[in-house]
């Protein structure tokens, strides 16, 4: 088998945590009088960095000042909101260490700030399982675009040919597929209905069941 490695978005793939950041959405739309449901959230926001996002949200220029204070004040709500019930997806950790045992390159490619990655992996007690993370102060442009994942694949010295991503966004699909990579979509922000309407090349509900030789095989690798 030729050498692969294996690349996982952060949100809605390592936890399934849409709701909540959807939650913390919505109380900082409130307070900012800001009108968008959740379908717009799931195609304008998912995937994107804050410099991306806030001066759309606030429909004028935003000194780099105002959007990490924007984003500070984000992101505090959703842990707040996230600290009692995070967990990893359902299957996870299982193929996380059968990816360990049998030496297989994995990193973290996010368009999350340092912080919540901090947050996520302690609070998962996942963070010795991936020696290489990407986010979003590393990139300066959000998905779609794949330099999230060519950065990472740089750093993991890999091939992106030879790259699996895990994505959960309509966006971050695009991204791998841009960055030509195989890429499985993971049903939670999204249903699997309308994760077979993009380009992903396999589709899942979650990590339970899933084995390494499975995923090859199905991704004809």
């Amino acid at each position: 088998m030729k050498q692969i490695a294996i690349i996982f978005d952060m949100d809605g793939v390592i936890v399934d945590n849409h709701h909540y950041h959807l939650k913390s959405w919505l109380s900082f739309f409130d307070k900012y009088h800001i009108s968008m449901s959740e379908e717009e959230y799931k195609k304008q926001i998912n995937g994107r960095t804050m410099e991306e996002i806030l001066p759309k949200l606030m429909n004028r220029e935003l000194s780099p000042a105002e959007i990490t204070r924007y984003g500070e004040e984000k992101e505090a709500l959703y842990r707040a909101l996230y600290q009692d019930s995070i967990a990893p997806t359902p299957g996870l950790q299982a193929f996380l260490l059968e990816l360990e045992e049998k030496r297989i390159p994995k990193a973290v490619a996010t368009s999350a700030p340092p912080v919540n990655v901090k947050f996520t992996l302690e609070n998962t007690q996942l963070a010795s399982l991936f020696p290489v993370v990407v986010d979003d102060t590393m990139v300066s442009r959000g998905k779609p675009d794949p330099e999230v994942y060519l950065t990472t694949a740089k750093k993991l010295d890999i091939p992106p040919s030879q790259c699996v991503v895990f994505e959960d966004a309509l966006l971050g699909i695009q991204a791998g597929k841009r960055a030509g990579m195989k890429v499985v979509g993971v049903a939670t922000t999204h249903t699997r209905q309308e994760l077979e309407a993009t380009e992903a090349d396999l589709i899942i509900n979650n990590f339970e069941a899933l084995h390494l030789h499975k995923l090859l095989d199905l991704l004809h690798l």
